[in-house]
């Protein structure tokens, strides 16, 4: 495939990315800015918490849109014609104190500092709180690969660095208040302030009125929590810019040309973007994407720690099936527990199976194609993975481990692997070893406890006892299918009376695997044996 080949697939694809990327485009219609500098994606990051799954997905998700405008204009990653940066809102006040942090006590007498100023109460050579949870937040993204510039508002207030765009704040006070006021109730508005100061007395981010006094020298006036009236500069670290004019400054002094944000930010984007172009900017393009909902279909929280982390979800499953799992349809909330990552597992294998074999034009819809050129390592020339297979599906493991018990270790799992698919081990397979090891712990935490067999009724007896007869006079060699025939076939017969074959299947996966769904029987009975399967079915003939 040349390059050419892909700027002209990649120009009509209808996959999310390179719509987001098309629109970029019209923005820079040469692929870069007038002045010859790289296009600028952002992401930010409130470290008032740990990095979490609503990190890992904005970044992933805008880096899908990087790679994707990259293709439109036929650069490669190594080009430097684009860059991302994860921003840190460090110098935000510190203004709750989450109840699953250590020494709640010392945090509580820090309120209100900027998060930059907090002491670090994790016990770490950090000298902050917001210097310790920005460094979980860089490892957290390097764990993953992406390629990033780190930037923190700390550092950019402090140094000086945002101090054209504070006096430019200033200057347009009064524009960026008519902006404001009539989206606040009315109680707010009596305190509102773009800027808000830092104190002299005690270091608390204040939420007070200011006044202008000169907007080229950036001096305001204030008064005090102690009641004084203080005139000093905004300038230098000595105030910080309220939430959605930081954001729209932002914007304007870091030339953001791309940022997503979530529907919850829908009206903070609104206005934000209003600030900008006051500011003299203008608002990126960017995509507002919808929120994770729990299993119950409730918003997640982190104080209700409802939801699913990464780390949970790495326990389980894997990076691929996660990245896999948030690809599609960002514009559609996403429930996302423990119960999404099976499916997760078996499609990303599906996706990734079929990708060499795809058009180019069904390539750039795949899932795959972006998760692996997601960090650069694949520029379309090789298929990610190309001739991998894995020889059984997530779920079938999972089925097989389920029949083992909630004892069941790595070494018989392999055993049996070892039956069914020819010169297979972890050492050659390290994908699958991990799916092992992932298995084994799903099965210990959310298949074992809620396996329930059933007997079998007097139908399902006899339709059972033909199953075994029939197995019986199988050869331990016979492939899956001509098991599956077998099974079809009786699930068929008008001897047994089963409505449908949905019935029957439902029936085995109840009797002999303890759950309403499973798999394909044939691929089962193939992967766990003959012999034991007809023990298995031997054993739920018993329990009657």
């Amino acid at each position: 495939m040349s390059m050419t080949e892909l700027i002209d697939a990649a120009r009509t694809s209808k996959a999310w990315p390179f719509q987001e990327a098309q629109r970029l485009l019209k923005r820079y219609p040469d692929g870069a800015k007038p002045d010859g500098s790289p296009v600028l994606f952002e992401t930010g990051y409130g470290p008032s918490g740990l990095p979490h799954i609503g990190t890992f997905q904005e970044v992933l998700r805008t880096t899908f849109v990087r790679r994707a405008f990259e293709a439109l204009i036929g650069a490669k990653p190594e080009d430097g014609r684009t860059r991302l940066v994860a921003f840190s809102d460090d110098m935000d006040g510190f203004r709750k104190v989450p109840d699953n942090l250590p020494q709640q006590e010392m945090l509580r007498e820090n309120l209100h500092l900027p998060l930059s100023r907090v002491p670090n109460p994790f016990g770490t050579d950090h000298e902050s709180f917001a210097a310790h949870n920005n460094a979980m937040l860089r490892a957290f993204l390097d764990r993953f690969g992406f390629d990033y510039e780190f930037v923190s508002a700390s550092e950019r207030y402090n140094s000086g660095a945002f101090d054209d765009e504070l006096r430019n704040v200033l200057r347009r006070f009064n524009d960026i208040m008519d902006i404001m006021l009539p989206t606040l109730r009315e109680e707010r508005r009596q305190t509102y302030s773009p800027v808000l100061p830092v104190s002299p007395s005690n270091g608390k981010v204040l939420q007070v009125p200011v006044e202008v006094v000169d907007a080229e020298a950036g001096t305001i006036r204030f008064t005090d929590e102690d009641g004084s009236v203080v005139e000093q500069s905004a300038l230098g670290g000595k105030s910080k810019l309220q939430w959605k004019v930081d954001w729209a400054m932002r914007w304007v002094a870091l030339g953001v040309d791309y940022e997503m944000y979530g529907k919850d930010l829908t009206d903070s984007g609104v206005q934000s973007g209003k600030i900008a172009r006051v500011l003299g900017g203008k608002k990126p393009e960017g995509l507002i994407y919808e929120l994770f909902l729990d299993e119950k279909g409730e918003k997640i929280s982190k104080s209700k720690g409802n939801g699913l982390t990464i780390e949970q979800w790495l326990d389980y499953g894997t990076q691929e099936s996660l990245g896999f799992y948030i690809f599609p349809n960002p514009k559609s909330a996403k429930q996302l527990h423990a119960g999404v990552i099976p499916r997760a597992v078996d499609d990303y294998w599906q996706f990734r199976e079929r990708l060499d074999e795809q058009p180019l034009d069904k390539q750039l819809g795949n899932p795959v194609w972006h998760l692996a050129r997601a960090n650069g390592g694949y520029d379309g020339a090789e298929a990610p993975g190309a001739g991998d297979r894995l020889p059984v599906t997530y779920s079938l493991l999972l089925n097989l481990v389920g029949v083992l018990g909630s004892e069941a270790t790595a070494e018989q799992v392999w055993s049996y692997l070892g039956n069914y698919v020819d010169d297979v081990d972890p050492a050659k397979s390290p994908e699958l070893a991990t799916l092992v090891e992932r298995a084994l712990a799903y099965n210990r935490d959310f298949i074992a406890p809620t396996l329930n067999r059933r007997a079998p009724d007097a139908r399902e007896e006899a339709a059972l006892n033909e199953l075994l007869e029939r197995l019986s006079e199988l050869p331990e060699t016979a492939e899956a299918e001509e098991i599956q025939t077998i099974v079809y076939e009786i699930g068929k017969s008008e001897e047994y009376g089963f409505d449908n074959l949905r019935d029957w299947f439902r029936a085995l996966y109840e009797i002999l695997l303890g759950s309403e769904q499973g798999p394909r029987m044939g691929s089962f009975i193939s992967l766990y044996g003959l012999a034991n399967s007809r023990e298995l079915i031997k054993n739920a003939l018993n329990s009657r």
